[in-house]
């Protein structure tokens, strides 16, 4: 599975997670449909859910005028995405590549401003992690 496939499954599975409370595991193996597993999906899925209470507060941090809970869903958890990808598998996959593929699948799954939104939110991220 391509890393990009894996992104969007990964999406789904969050989503999933996010709506209806559902297992990790369930979701994953909900979004696969059948599918082979795939080693970069578990791993974004499982990150993001163990590092949920890293990263939600630096989405916080640099929200203006609205909190966490406004967000749309797909927005939430595309950006918990990236910021897993940026701050914990930064040796994986180039920062510049984390925010594109990001950019993207807002484009897809996302609304009419989700890809500036969360350009805008994660390059202050980005920005913030290199300093630290």
């Amino acid at each position: 599975m391509k890393r990009r496939t894996a992104r969007e499954k990964a999406l789904q599975a969050l989503f999933q997670i996010d709506v209806s409370n559902t297992e990790p595991a369930s979701a994953i193996e909900h979004v696969l449909e059948g599918e082979s597993g795939d080693d970069y999906l578990v791993k974004l899925v499982l990150g993001v859910v163990e590092h949920k209470e890293e990263i939600d507060p630096l989405i916080k941090e640099h929200l203006e005028k609205w909190t966490i809970d406004r967000l749309a869903t797909v927005d939430r958890n595309l950006l918990r995405i990236a910021i897993y990808e940026l701050k914990f598998a930064k040796n994986e996959v180039p920062e510049n590549v984390v925010l594109d593929e990001a950019i993207e699948i807002a484009k897809i799954y996302g609304d009419d401003q989700s890809s500036r939104f969360i350009n805008g939110l994660l390059s202050k991220v980005k920005h913030k992690l290199l300093n630290e």
